[in-house]
């Protein structure tokens, strides 16, 4: 009878457990940018599917990423995955769109952000959809904090963002808030990502420069671009700031409070 009842205890306590791991929906992200929010906010058990990038150097999750699954945005791997819920930044054609609407399955898409306020939204969106509500405004308030510290530290000085393809970044990005966050007021006068002119910034370059991307090497123009010309390495290597790694600077996310808190400590540095 002792042993009975023992078993009725564990079954019981089990039972009590179980609605627990059921309130979190199965979970599947598309590209890259929304395994970063899939691996930070759901539950390990719960994803049932990461992109093939999840492990890749410019993804800032990516140690988090290892030992689960990877599957193509395909209509395939959606039904072999069968996921309550997909998350997806760019991820998935027309067709796969269509087929998540007819099956039920709820998408949550992460917007692109100008500004920090934008990240906290997709950050909600996304937590709200995998009812981790509270595991989404930690993530918020480890970035506010973030920003909050690294307020101002620039005193505004000027300095203009580069790319290994030769691209800078204006008004409209959240590289652009990320350099306002630190202090720093941006040398880009001009909207969203545009070209820089090797030769004016060869003849006339900016008194600071904040480098992103260069801690990874692509083919095409991040490996053969005007960011990396050989003129312009010497121009601004003694007024390189810093450079932002594409793990922070590559999704509209709550990490990119780390590149402003880098840009801060550079300050601190000089």
């Amino acid at each position: 009878m002792t042993i009975v009842r023992a078993f009725c205890a564990v079954a019981a306590a089990m039972v009590l457990v179980q609605p627990a791991v059921a309130a979190s929906p199965r979970v599947m992200s598309l590209d890259s940018c929304a395994d970063q929010y899939v691996l930070a906010l759901a539950p390990r058990e719960t994803i049932v599917g990461l992109s093939h990038r999840a492990g890749a150097p410019d993804s800032y999750m990516r140690k988090a990423s290892a030992g689960l699954p990877r599957r193509r945005a395909t209509v395939e791997s959606l039904v072999a995955a069968r996921p309550q819920v997909v998350v997806r930044h760019w991820g998935g054609d027309a067709r796969l769109v269509s087929a998540l609407e007819r099956r039920g399955v709820r998408t949550v898409r992460i917007d692109d952000a100008a500004d920090f306020e934008a990240v906290r939204a997709n950050v909600r969106r996304v937590a709200q959809a995998l009812d981790r509500q509270a595991a989404g405004e930690a993530v918020i308030a480890r970035m506010d904090g973030q920003l909050q510290a690294a307020d101002g530290a620039w005193k505004g000085e000027t300095a203009l963002y580069l790319t290994p393809g030769g691209y800078t970044a204006g008004s409209g990005t959240l590289i652009d808030a990320m350099l306002k966050a630190s202090g720093l007021s941006n040398a880009s006068t001009g909207p969203f990502f545009s070209p820089v002119p090797l030769e004016s910034l060869v003849m006339a370059p900016p008194r600071a420069v904040v480098l992103g991307f260069f801690d990874l090497t692509r083919a095409g123009s991040d490996r053969w671009g005007a960011g990396r010309h050989a003129a312009l390495e010497r121009t601004t290597k003694d007024r390189t700031i810093t450079a932002l790694p594409g793990a922070v600077v590559g999704c509209p996310a709550w990490f990119a409070a780390d590149g402003v808190a880098q840009l801060a400590q550079a300050r601190s540095a000089r």
